[in-house]
This record gives C-alpha cells, structure tokens and sequence, in this order.
C-alpha cells in the first residue's frame, strides 16, 4: 500500500545504504558485545549516531534528488527507526532469556537499572520507533527547509 504516492520499496531503495549501515552497526555492537568485548569499547559503534546521520541524509537527500518533501520524510525515518529500535529490542530480548546482559541491557545503556526487561523491550518497539521517529521527523523538517532555501531541486527522473 502506497505511502504518499510511494511504495514501500521505493522508500527502501532510496535509503538502502542508510539501512544497511544501521544493521551492520546494530548487529556489531551486539555481536561484539556476546563476545566479551568491553562495553566500553563496543559504545563506539552507535546505531543511534547512524540513525541520526541516515536523518540527516534523507532530510537533504529527499528534495536534491527529487525524490519527494516534507510528508516523504515521514516513512524514511520510521523504516530507520523500526530497523534500529527492533535490533535494540532483539538485543535486549536475548539478554532476557539467556539471562546475561549485552551493551543493549546493561545498566549504563539503560537508565541505571536492570534493562533485561520486557518493559525496556516495549519501551524500544513503541516509543523508540513513535517518539524518535517523530522528534527526528521536526528536525529532519528543519533540515529540509533550510535545503529547500539553499539549493534548487533536481527534477525526479534527472541524471545525477
């Protein structure tokens, strides 16, 4: 079902590498974190940064590539943020049920308590992917106006 006039996988092609780079980063983190690398090390591979940056891209991106505005920057950000929040909260599941905490639940990355909890799991699916996705929608917004000032838009269909 059509997005404002855009398909799902129109919306993934054009942030493809944007969602590649979160995975990768995400399962890093997690990864090396199972291994026994210290958290204080694994804390450099920030699936947040990268869903911030993927913000960034897109909010300049979706009006000098033509690809759409405002409304279309709506569903980039959520796929960003449901792919971000569901290893977040894949993560923290799997510290649940083994029982052993990963840089997702330790405490330190979880506001100072237990984060093997499927409180912090939900908080991940429901606020994470709603609230970050809207908070970085109004500045992606920003952003994207101040492009629109800045620098004319290619017509869609234009060699790059």
């Amino acid at each position: 079902m059509p997005a404002f006039g855009k398909t799902f996988s129109e919306y993934v092609q054009f942030q493809k590498p944007i969602l590649v780079l979160i995975l990768t980063v995400g399962l890093a983190r997690l990864l090396l974190s199972l291994a026994g690398v210290p958290n204080s090390t694994v804390k450099w591979l920030s699936v947040t940064v990268v869903t911030l940056l993927g913000g960034l891209y897109c909010a300049i991106r979706v009006h000098t590539s033509g690809f759409g505005s405002y409304r279309h920057l709506l569903p980039l950000l959520v796929i960003q943020n449901t792919l971000a929040h569901t290893i977040s909260a894949g993560a923290i599941a799997i510290a649940i049920v083994t029982g052993k905490n990963n840089i997702f639940s330790a405490p330190e990355y979880s506001g100072g308590g237990d984060g093997k909890t499927w409180l912090h799991v939900g908080a991940h699916l429901v606020l994470g992917i709603v609230v970050f996705s809207l908070v970085l929608w109004l500045v992606a917004c920003l952003i994207l106006f101040i492009t629109r000032k800045l620098t004319p838009p290619r017509r869609a269909g234009a060699p790059a």
